[in-house]
């Protein structure tokens, strides 16, 4: 039973004033009957005759006293119970006692102090919504002596519990005088009590009621008002509430001086807006300019024509109200006009019309872009969802991959293919979270954050947005810009992204974010989960070529003024470039270049020392650009035994690299060089014990070829740091042929991890690797069986005149790269 007294006046200021004046006249009349009642004795007569037992009702955050009026609302169907039986009695008797704690279920015996109040119903309304309305009158102080009953309500034993003390001592007459004059003075001051309780206060002379009275009106919590009930003792309970009493009242002159002063400043307040007003008046008397209104009817205007979403409308019409009645020279005017101009100037609801042709925002991609078949395809989907549901929300993408690969100019291109305003945020060196989210207007010079700042420039609120340079955003004592992107790049949350300078909410949700990164691992976790991250691996031999020939070549002869000459440079000069004097992933310094050949082109020919036709060949380069920069690798034709050759993934693209080994008598040590990383070790490590623990099927001696000879592998290009699990296989062909003195098959690479079970796990970057082993002239490529997947994403042009072969263990690898003689035999075939 949880039933909350006064539940009901909460409903309207009206409702309460009527309910307390009611209460207060029915009180004045019970009151009345009293008045005159004398001491202990005389109380105890007085007393109504109580029943031994009596139903419980648990109240909530109120305590009720004796002989006073009080309303009371019952709305749980077990208190209506209770009600409804108490009714049935001839003297509609019922005990309520306050709950101890807060609870959530019905109230149970130990839950309800143990004196409580007996009350009498005096009447009862019930409402249309199954709620009971009761006034009850305060009949005795009672203890519950035990509980007979929870079901269907609490039910209990009581004792009556009368005053103690002298009635008549000088000390009670001396805290009852107090008490008296106290409580009138509050009366008085007090805005929440009425002036009947003095009226009642002035004819009441029971120490006892009196106490109760004003303990019944001051604002005590459940606790204060119960050891007030419980007090017995008179001069205990006068002293409680004369204390509370005075704590009231020091509160009361507290919140009164306050409000003197807020008054004070409210009534200077209107008295500078009507001597503003004045001023005004006497302006347009004299024909003095009226800039402010003037500016504020302009940027209403402005405002009304912004399409602006409600909330931020509100809070453009109160600044423009503000700046209407503020003097242009004032020091905030500036500070309010320039954050109006922002408000107006922003496109609220300016949308350009995407391009939904398919066909043709592909048409674009390929115009701008060679290859990049996964960036393509993703934005394509996009457009066909597109047009399939118009409310669509814009993804946010993140393009990774080296320098130098398109990332940023792809961003351009998917804008051109939309038909959307392209915006750029550099984020490199980024430290200060408000160059995200704004300055606050507190500050001098406060401005927006680059996002609002993008959007107006763009003037639309769906651009493509490209966030640059992701991972270089660093952070200080001014907060992590990365952090300030999390709403930014959440689709969930950048519906209403705020702006500190703006403070109203923006609908970023339409924004297609493209964000751009050289790796993903300083990018925060949770910023990284909200992206869909595609990767730009870096581009192989034949796309940079592909992509010299289409775009490079004809922009650099464009810059260096020799368009109108007949000039070419040959696909073979353009291979040599790629690999001897670059090396990258992207082409950039391809294009440098490539952009240097073209002036020694244009200085020649400025100096009339060459005529048209002109044909760059690679015979040229030595002269045009100098001796070349990098040397590639070409596989031998004769291979010593020892020697096997492994593919790599680099940035720039893929590589061969030959694993060398050799033995010497020794102590069975390994001994590794070639600036190799740990992952690369193991995988020595691992090769050499393979080869020992089937050194019997192998047909090698353990003794003679193991523990009694030292092996050393090495990886030239010493100066290069080398790591990874790739080169296992290559490990384990070279040692296997130095200790057999068997060489492996010509133009043969291989890569992929193995384990000491003899299984051929797959790798990474086989597209990178096989082209390189194309280059440098190898026939045949053995790679993992699992990485056939990756293969079929090559295109197959690509793979003419090369053979590849798939291999899931070490001993098929052996077949194919050494031959059957080399693989693993059961010890029966040995002996």
């Amino acid at each position: 039973m949880t039933d909350e007294p006064e539940e009901g006046e909460e409903e309207s200021a009206e409702t309460e004033e009527e309910s307390q004046d009611s209460l207060r006249s029915l009180m004045a009349g019970g009151m009345e009957i009293q008045v005159g009642s004398g001491g202990g004795e005389e109380e105890e007569d007085a007393s109504p005759e109580l029943p031994d037992e009596l139903p419980v009702l648990p109240l909530k955050n109120t305590v009720l006293f004796p002989f006073l009026l009080s309303p009371l609302l019952v709305n749980t169907p077990a208190s209506q119970e209770l009600i409804d039986s108490v009714l049935l009695r001839s003297d509609r008797l019922l005990v309520c006692s306050a709950i101890q704690h807060e609870i959530e279920e019905s109230a149970n015996p130990a839950d309800v102090f143990e004196v409580g109040t007996v009350l009498r119903v005096v009447k009862m309304l019930k409402f249309p919504d199954g709620s009971y309305r009761l006034l009850v009158q305060g009949v005795a102080r009672v203890h519950l002596d035990e509980f007979v009953s929870e079901d269907p309500f609490l039910r209990a034993r009581i004792r009556p519990v009368f005053d103690e003390g002298d009635f008549d001592s000088v000390e009670v007459e001396a805290l009852t005088r107090n008490l008296s004059q106290q409580f009138n003075v509050l009366v008085s001051e007090s805005a929440r009590l009425s002036d009947d309780l003095q009226v009642l206060v002035a004819n009441l002379d029971d120490p006892s009621k009196l106490a109760d009275l004003v303990a019944s009106n001051l604002e005590l919590d459940v606790e204060g008002k119960q050891r007030i009930l419980e007090a017995l003792d008179v001069t205990d309970r006068l002293r409680l509430v004369l204390s509370q009493l005075t704590r009231e009242g020091q509160e009361l002159e507290i919140e009164t001086e306050i409000k003197e002063k807020v008054q004070n400043e409210m009534g200077k307040t209107q008295r500078d807006y009507m001597l503003r007003q004045q001023l005004e008046a006497i302006r347009r008397e004299l024909g003095e300019s009226e800039e402010g209104e003037e500016g504020a009817e302009v940027f209403r205007q402005k405002v009304d024509e912004a399409g602006l979403p409600e909330e931020a409308k509100k809070q453009a019409y109160r600044e423009i109200e503000r700046l209407s009645q503020m003097p242009p020279a004032a020091s905030e005017y500036s500070v309010i006009r320039n954050y109006l101009e922002w408000i107006a100037d922003l496109p609220w609801s300016v949308l350009t019309e995407d391009r939904l042709d398919i066909s043709e925002a592909r048409k674009i991609l390929d115009e701008d872009h060679y290859g990049l078949e996964k960036v393509k395809d993703r934005i394509v989907e996009y457009i066909a969802v597109l047009s399939l549901k118009r409310d669509l929300k814009g993804p946010i993408l993140c393009f990774v991959g080296p320098p130098g690969t398109g990332k940023t100019s792809l961003g351009q291109s998917v804008a051109r293919a939309l038909n959307r305003e392209f915006v750029r945020i550099a984020l490199g060196g980024v430290r200060d979270e408000a160059e995200v989210r704004g300055h606050r207007r507190t500050y001098v010079g406060a401005m927006p954050g680059r996002v609002i700042q993008s959007l107006r420039k763009a003037g639309s609120r769906n651009p493509v947005m490209l966030l640059d340079e992701l991972d270089k955003v660093g952070s200080d004592g001014r907060g992590d810009p990365s952090s300030a992107l999390l709403e930014v790049l959440d689709p969930e949350q950048n519906s209403e992204f705020s702006d500190h300078y703006l403070e109203v909410p923006f609908d970023l949700s339409q924004v297609l974010f493209i964000a751009t990164a050289n790796l993903m691992d300083p990018v925060p976790a949770a910023l990284r989960d909200r992206m869909e991250v595609i990767e730009l691996p870096g581009y192989t031999l034949e796309e940079k070529v592909e992509i010299a020939k289409r775009f490079i070549v004809p922009r650099q002869i464009q810059r260096n003024g020799i368009s109108g000459i007949d000039f070419e440079i040959s696909d073979e000069c353009l291979v040599r470039l790629c690999e001897r004097y670059t090396r990258e992933a992207g082409v950039r310094n391809l294009e440098r270049e490539v952009g240097s050949v073209c002036r020694k082109i244009a200085r020649r020919v400025a100096e009339k020392e060459v005529d048209a036709p002109i044909r760059v060949g690679v015979d040229d380069l030595d002269d045009l650009l100098g001796v070349a920069k990098f040397e590639t690798e070409i596989a031998e034709v004769d291979m010593q035994p020892g020697v096997a050759i492994g593919l790599a993934w680099t940035p720039s693209g893929g590589d061969i690299l030959f694993v060398e080994s050799t033995q010497m008598p020794g102590s069975g040590g390994l001994k590794l060089t070639g600036s190799l990383g740990d992952v690369m070790r193991e995988s020595a490590e691992a090769a050499r014990s393979w080869l020992r623990s089937h050194a019997v099927e192998l047909g090698l001696d353990l003794e003679k070829d193991f523990e009694g000879r030292d092996v050393h592998v090495h990886v030239p290009s010493g100066g290069v740091p080398k790591d990874g699990p790739s080169a296992g296989l290559a490990m384990v062909v070279a040692m296997l042929s130095m200790l057999t003195g068997k060489s492996i098959r010509s133009s043969t690479a291989m890569t992929g991890e193995i384990t000491l079970r003899g299984k051929v796990l797959p790798v990474g970057g086989i597209k990178e690797k096989v082209l390189a082993a194309k280059r440098a002239g190898i026939q045949r490529v053995v790679l993992p069986e699992e990485n056939r997947r990756d293969v079929e994403e090559i295109e197959e042009d690509l793979l003419n005149g090369i053979e590849l072969n798939f291999v899931g263990s070490i001993d098929s690898a052996l077949a194919e790269i050494i031959g059957e003689d080399a693989a693993p035999r059961s010890a029966e075939r040995l002996g």
